[in-house]
């Protein structure tokens, strides 16, 4: 079992030392190998704010699925279609807000003219009104 998991370790080692020239891979040391896992083996990107990864089994497949969520700051350059893609996302979430905060807003109103008894179009009624008064009832 040591020795399987020995092999599995250096695996990435391997693969990149089989991919230069032979003479090259050779003239590694032991310590210059041991060097190389430890660099390509580094989880800097293991450190997030929220790291959510929730696994789902299906009970008649042979396979299991998972579900990968992380947020936190981003450390790295962004790429131009990354940069248009945020930008995006961001006038989406901001029209998001903006819509909730304006049915928020017009809810709040409609409550309080409701409250205050003005009726601006007479024997026509949301019945939100009714609706909220319930809860205090």
């Amino acid at each position: 079992m040591t020795q399987n998991r020995s092999n599995q370790e250096y695996t990435h080692v391997k693969q990149l030392l089989s991919k230069m020239d032979p003479e090259i891979a050779a003239s590694f040391s032991y310590k210059q190998r041991k060097a190389l896992h430890k660099a390509i083996n580094t989880r800097g990107w293991n450190n997030h704010a929220i790291d959510f990864r929730p696994t789902l089994v299906m009970p008649f497949l042979p396979w299991s699925f998972y579900i990968v969520f992380l947020g936190g700051v981003n450390k790295r350059s962004l790429s131009n279609t990354e940069r248009i893609t945020a930008a995006i996302m961001f006038l989406i979430s901001l029209l998001i807000v903006g819509v909730i905060l304006v049915a928020v807003v017009l809810v709040v109103l409609y409550l309080l003219k409701s409250w205050l008894g003005i009726d601006i179009f007479a024997d026509e009624s949301l019945g939100l009104w009714d609706y909220f008064k319930t809860f205090f009832d």
